[in-house]
Formats: C-alpha cells, structure tokens, sequence
C-alpha cells in the first residue's frame, strides 16, 4: 500500500452499552455514547450517488444463491467451483499439506530475501541505478515458478513492470480477469534496523509467522498469486477465460513508472471496459461483535496535495518586521488547523452500508446500537444520533470525510537572516462525495482572510486573485504539486444486473472461508460489506479497464485484530503462515470460479 496511506477502518466497538434514553431517535444536541474504539479490520464502504448498497433484484434461482434477502445487507452463498471441482478439491487437499507449506513458505522467504526498495523522487527506470534491485527479483520469479514462465506469456514494461497472460485454451468472447499486485517494498531506515525481531531482508521463518520487509505488503499477495496459478498448473487445470496477472514496482511512491505504463499496455490490448474485474491488495477480514466480516474496497478516496509559499522581504534579523515569512506561513497553518472539515454520515455513504451490513448480521452488536442503525434508514434524528456515535471516532471520521495533514515545512537559511520564503505542504484525502475543484475551492476560501490580515498579493492554483502592488509585504501562493491530484476512485457495482462481478467475489470469498476450515455445505459464517480504501493502490491506474474494482487481500486479522499491526510500513513487518495460505486458497477460488462464470 501507498507509503502516505492512512490507516483503514471498519465498525466502531462501542465500550458500555447506550441507554434507553441515548436510543431513542430525539433530535437533541447531546453526547449519548461513552468513548468509541475501532478494531481496525478494513477500509469502509465507497460511495457514488448512482451505486449504493441495496437489495439485489434477484431471484434465489440465480447461480449466485442470495442466502438473505434483508433490506440491510444481502449476502450470497458459498461459490464453490462446480465445473472444476474436481481440480478445486485437489488443490485444497494440498494446500493443507506440511510439504506445500513448506514450498509456499520457501517462496515467500526467498522473495522477501531480495529488497526491491522504491524511494519518492526516483529518477526514469534506466537512468536511476536504485531500479536495478529489480532484476535480481525477476531472476528469482522464473527460477522459482517454471511452470508459470513456461506457459504463461510474460510482458515486461517499463523494464521492470511484470504483466503475465495465461491464455484460454479456446477462443471466446470471455472478458479476462486481472489480477494485480506490487514488487517493490517501502525502504526500511537504517536507524530502525536494530530494532527488528529478526533482520529485515531475513525472511526469517519462526513455525508461524514470514518475517521481512515486504512479507505483507505486498509481496505475500504477489507471491500468494503465483503461488496459485502454479498449482493450477501442476494439476493440468486449462482456463477458458483468460487470466492477467499485472505487477507493478512503483505502487509505494505513486505507481507512474509501474503500473501506469503497465495500464497502457493492456488497454491498448483489451481496450476500454475489456477487463471482467480487477482485485489488488487491501484489507481482508477479522471478526467484530462475535461474526466474521470480510470487506472488498470498492473504492479510494481522492488525494491532492497543495504547497503554500509565502514570499516575504529579506534583511538583517536584529531589523525584523513584525512577521517573518516563516511566522506568517505558521499563521497560515494555524489556520488550516482551527477550519477542519466539517463531517456529516449520510445514508447515500457507504459507510453508512456498512453499519447496515453489521446491524443486519454480526451476532453480538448491542441491542441498543443495532435499533439506532436500523431506525436511521427512515428516521432522520436516529441517524443523526448515528453520525454522532461514529463520527466520534477520528479514524471513522477521517473515511467519511475529507482531510488535511500538514507533512513537510521549510524555510530560512540562516540565523541571523530574515527568510525570504517559507512553504509547507498539506496533504489532502478528498472524500468520496468531494472532488478535486471542491476542494480547491475550499482551499481558495480558506486562505483568503489570512492574505488580506497580512498584506500579501495572493495566488491560488494560478489564478492571481489579488495583485502586488507598493503597499502588498509579500506574496502567497498555494499550488497543486500532486500533477492535478486524485479524483477518489469509480465506485463498483454492488447491486442490481451490473453487480455480478461483486457477487462472484463474495461467494468465493465464503467459499474460501469454508473450504480452509473444512467447512462443507453453501452456508457460511462469514459476511461480506463492501467498503473502501483511504489510501490508494495501483487501480487508481486501471480504471477504464473495467468498472469491477475489488481492493482485497482475503488475510484473517483474527479477533477484532488490526491488519496493520502486523509491521506493515514500520518495523517487525510481518505474516501469519495460516493467513496466507487461506489467501492462497482464496486466489485459486476465484481463479476457478470466475472461469467458470459466463456471466462476467
């Protein structure tokens, strides 16, 4: 995942149970919950006005059962390959085997072993040197995946950008699936490398748990797919749809060099809309209020990030001004602080879904709680009694809405020298419901008061609003240094005819969750709600290759567990053996399932 992400979330855990009085639907400006806690699962619902989370108009006859037809949430059985069976319940039976652990564990290990560090602000792939850590990692892909390499088509773009292509074994009609993860890894800091359980290129395994850089993010989900698709091999299963595979080397430092060569490539090839769906990395799922809950992004939030220059005179610091540049930019920055964006909870929000989902079918939601979900899909105050719950929590609050994180500031040069400019930079996540002229806009408006209290000539995205002129001390710029930003990400489909593809994911998602636990039958104890990502991955590079968008890694996080907790970005990176090999199980699923499907 993107090294500026921030965390991801999924349902509040209220500690203490709301009264009678707190759940009554009254629209009073009161404080009726104690203090709300996250288990951090994974990223919440995304929204687009057209595509919210409603009932799927259709019959229980369909290939995709709806086990619930609930207003709330509907869920869909257990998908389990009927076609290939047969390959499907061989290649489980290995899965659970000492001799595969030990080979897919060598493969992680080994993947793990070759630092593939991308750093902000590399050169082009064949002028930057640091690229070049990419090759030995190529070279150990094909030596440990022969099958692959000799049936597959590789493509390499970019140099170092990695698309496969197993192509059916008739022609058809069928529009492929693709398939995506990334090679490189964020750089571990050198001052931080004393301070890991096991070093962290070591790919120490423990009998339980891959150590190492890149031993979650994301190098266990590339792994984990080539893993999959050589076992297919080994069993002689042939596609008849065709599968891509698509990884990039960039994704930690904005995917430009990566995955968005790697994009034009395969449109040029498949065309506009000529992908089935696309699934990268994301969260998975864990359990919260006593039921599993597993959560496909079907969607990111947009990113802009704005630099804000003051310009002041220069001179000798025992004559200063009254303000500085630096003490005016501070000013500026205060600013930004004390104006937070407001946050309202929406029933058009998918977050807002999501809360249905739970209140719908996790077992143990408090009484209380669950009557507040249900009764604000009609009753305005409940729902505002529902924000407020929410909205509480800063990680929640920070998915719904829009946000703003000052990450970089610089100025002056020297003691004894008035500093003649100053500039800081703000991080923006812009929110689903936003857009990137919104929040220029807003942005515009904000700054505008503190260039007249201070005299300044101000220009914002190049529009000059107010000239320099004699009386002006200096100057204000604000500017978009993110190349025109991020608008957030299409929504996929989750319901109606265009939801098949969500559909498919959701019963392989059971059926993987079943079938790792010996589990048989349709039934499931796992529940699926879309929900969404605040950072950004590859796909924000493939969005006109299909409108089937699915952030998800199917990895356990346990019992209200945080994914993140396991060292992603930060040091003691690591994953559980058990996990992956069920995300193993679920690639292999959907591989399977999706070729069987005529309807994607």
């Amino acid at each position: 995942m993107e090294n500026t992400e921030e965390a991801k979330a999924f349902l509040p855990s209220p500690v203490g149970a709301i009264t009678d009085e707190q759940s009554r639907p009254k629209c009073k400006a009161r404080k009726f919950l104690q203090r709300v806690t996250l288990s951090v699962l994974l990223a919440l619902v995304a929204y687009n006005s057209v595509h919210i989370w409603r009932p799927i108009q259709q019959s229980t006859e369909s290939a995709y059962g709806i086990t619930s037809m609930s207003s709330g949430c509907p869920q869909v059985d257990a998908l389990r390959p009927s076609k290939h069976q047969e390959v499907w319940s061989e290649v489980t039976k290995e899965i659970h085997t000492e001799d595969f652990r030990n080979q897919a564990v060598q493969w992680l290990s080994g993947a793990v072993q070759i630092p593939t560090e991308s750093f902000d602000q590399m050169g082009p792939v064949g002028q930057d040197p640091r690229w070049d850590a990419f090759a030995p990692f190529h070279a150990y892909l094909e030596s440990s995946f022969p099958l692959i390499h000799t049936t597959l088509k590789r493509t390499e773009v970019n140099t170092y950008g990695l698309i496969y292509e197993w192509v059916a074994a008739e022609d058809n009609f069928l529009k492929p699936i693709l398939l995506a993860a990334h090679q490189d890894v964020v750089p571990v800091a050198p001052t931080t490398v004393d301070q890991w359980t096991h070093p962290p290129y070591s790919g120490h395994y423990d009998g339980q748990r891959v150590w190492g850089r890149g031993s979650n993010d994301d190098k266990s989900g590339l792994i984990g797919i080539l893993t999959a698709v050589e076992t297919l091999l080994k069993s002689g299963f042939k596609p008849t749809r065709n599968l891509v595979l698509a990884f990039g080397f960039d994704e930690e430092t904005s995917g430009l060099q990566g995955a968005g060569e790697l994009y034009k490539v395969l449109e040029q090839k498949y065309g506009k809309d000529g992908i089935a769906m696309v699934v990268d990395e994301g969260m998975g799922y864990s359990e919260q209020y006593g039921t599993y809950i597993a959560g496909p992004g079907i969607g990111e939030k947009g990113s802009l990030n704005v630099q804000v220059e003051v310009k002041t005179p220069g001179g000798h610091s025992s004559v200063p001004p009254a303000h500085t540049s630096i003490g005016v930019l501070s000013a500026l920055l205060v600013h930004f602080e004390q104006n937070p964006f407001e946050v309202t909870l929406t029933r058009d929000q998918p977050i807002y879904s999501t809360f249905q989902c739970i209140a719908e079918h996790a077992k143990d939601v408090p009484k209380d709680l669950r009557k507040i979900i249900k009764k604000s899909a009609k009753s305005d105050c409940a729902l505002k009694k529902l924000g407020s719950i929410v909205l509480e929590d800063n990680l929640i609050k920070s998915l719904v809405g829009s946000t703003q994180a000052i990450d970089m500031i610089q100025g002056g040069v020297k003691s004894n020298a008035l500093p003649e400019q100053a500039w800081a930079v703000v991080n923006h996540r812009i929110s689903v419901t936003s857009s990137v002229a919104e929040l220029k806009a807003r942005d515009t408006k904000l700054l505008e008061p503190i260039a007249h209290k201070f005299n300044l000539s101000y220009n914002a995205f190049g529009d000059q609003l107010t000239e320099e002129g004699a009386s002006s001390r200096g100057s204000l710029v604000i500017s978009d240094i993110s190349r025109g930003g991020l608008e957030p990400a299409p929504v996929t489909p989750t319901s109606g005819d265009e939801s098949v593809a969500y559909r498919v994911l959701s019963g392989t998602i059971k059926a993987a969750f079943n079938a790792y636990r010996g589990v048989e039958g349709d039934a499931s104890d796992i529940v699926v709600a879309p929900s969404m990502m605040s950072g950004n991955t590859d796909t924000r590079f493939y969005w006109n290759l299909t409108r089937h968008i699915f952030r998800y890694s199917h990895q356990n996080g346990g019992k209200n567990d945080n994914p993140l907790s396991q060292g992603i970005h930060t040091v003691n990176e690591r994953i559980e053996v058990d996990a992956w090999l069920e995300m193993i199980q679920f690639y292999t699923t959907l591989i399977l399932n999706a070729d069987e499907s005529t309807d994607l």
